[in-house]
């Protein structure tokens, strides 16, 4: 065989890379943490029902029909072959911008005055999980196929469609939907999938830069995130007003102690804790089983956290690789976000505890996420593969650049 065709087909061996059982453990702690948040919401559904006077199971059934469409949703993404998903995001984008207009023009809840859901009777959603997946599949293809061409260094060809999506990503969400935690999340997603993907540091500290201005002016422009701020740097000054809902998270956490009320027994479920299924379920899990359940619980993201990482060490393909490092981000940012903010490390933010937390959209957006890694692992190597510079055009693993990238720190 000519030593051309034969650099060629081990190219194409190491980019398609040979199917094999997946990590199931991925699945068990995904499965766990759902599991977590029904007993969790049904514990505290009779609370719920009494504080906003619904009647019968309203909250446990409609978490378990968020669950099945979550099981279909993982299906259909660990099914459908990787290489569709890598063009998805075009029809997804369509969908949210459709599901953001509709929302600005459909009346809003007077107690959530901002245009974040669209509420069809009892159907509710919010556009932004589509959104966080389809910029996640987006910017995975999209850095690929730049370092594939050689261009990840380049201004015009890379930077240039990176800021302008931020700069959508600014007005939409954080500007016009007012959901400064959610646009938190994305934008740490794809400076996490940038900087893997080998963007240059200086280019990350430009765009950190823009987004550090963009977030003091968001923050000083509202009165509502003014207010946040200074709840998060004096809490207790603001008990009774605007840092309500961050004492009575503290109080919750607090109320634990090292093991907890019980499962049967919450007092800040009953119309004390805002959003106590949503935003501040963390706090509800504290006050029931205490800092020892909240570090097993904690443990088991850790652990989850863990195998995405291992899984993206070893994949052979820079899409899958970055697409699983985009999974990783969005959903270790979110909880460390919804944690932090319970516990009085970071303000307060309306994102909810991925898995954990009551709502459909958020739990069936983030099971198709897991079903895309869940299909990546099945073509991971059981070591990080060493690549030739000539099959690989100089690239280098996952695991290579981020040891590159410590070492020149």
């Amino acid at each position: 065989m000519p030593p051309r065709r034969r650099v060629a087909t081990r190219e194409s061996a190491l980019t398609l890379g040979r199917k094999h059982r997946p990590d199931y453990w991925l699945l068990i702690l995904c499965s766990a943490l759902l599991a977590t948040g029904l007993i969790l919401v049904y514990a505290i559904s009779p609370a719920l029902t009494t504080a906003n006077h619904v009647k019968g199971a309203y909250y446990i059934d409609k978490q378990l029909i968020a669950i099945g469409l979550s099981i279909v949703a993982f299906l259909i993404t660990s099914q459908v072959p990787l290489r569709w998903w890598k063009q998805a995001y075009k029809p997804l984008l369509v969908v949210a911008g459709l599901a953001t207009l509709l929302a600005l023009l459909l009346p809003v809840n007077p107690a959530y005055p901002a245009h974040r859901w669209v509420r069809l009777g009892s159907f509710s959603f919010q556009s932004v999980e589509i959104v966080k997946f389809a910029v996640m599949l987006w910017l995975a293809g999209f850095l690929s196929e730049r370092i594939k061409q050689g261009l990840i260094s380049d201004s015009k060809a890379t930077l240039q469609p990176i800021l302008i999506a931020l700069g959508v990503i600014g007005v939409v969400i954080a500007g016009v939907q007012s959901d400064l935690g959610s646009t938190g999340v994305m934008v740490a997603m794809m400076a996490t999938m940038a900087f893997v993907a080998g963007l240059p540091m200086r280019r990350i500290l430009l765009i950190a830069a823009i987004i550090g201005i963009g977030l003091v002016l968001a923050v000083s422009a509202t009165p509502y995130r003014r207010d946040r701020l200074q709840t998060y740097l004096n809490p207790e000054a603001n008990c009774q007003t605007t840092g309500y809902q961050a004492c009575q998270a503290m109080i919750a956490v607090g109320s634990g102690g090292i093991i907890g009320l019980g499962l049967g027994s919450s007092v800040q479920a009953y119309g004390y804790l805002p959003e106590a299924a949503n935003d501040s379920i963390f706090a509800i899990y504290a006050e029931k089983f205490g800092f020892i359940g909240s570090i097993a619980l904690v443990a088991v993201f850790v652990a989850f956290f863990a195998r995405l990482k291992n899984i993206a060490e070893r994949l052979p393909d820079d899409f899958s690789r970055l697409l699983v490092v985009g999974v990783l981000a969005w959903l270790s940012i979110q909880a460390l976000i919804n944690i932090g903010a319970m516990i009085g490390l970071l303000p307060l933010k309306g994102i909810t505890l991925p898995f954990i937390s009551y709502g459909g959209t958020s739990v069936v957006f983030v099971a198709a996420a897991v079903g895309l890694a869940f299909q990546a692992s099945q073509f991971a190597g059981f070591s990080a593969p060493r690549v030739s510079s000539a099959a690989s055009g100089g690239k280098r693993s996952f695991k290579d650049n981020t040891l590159r990238r410590t070492n020149h720190s």
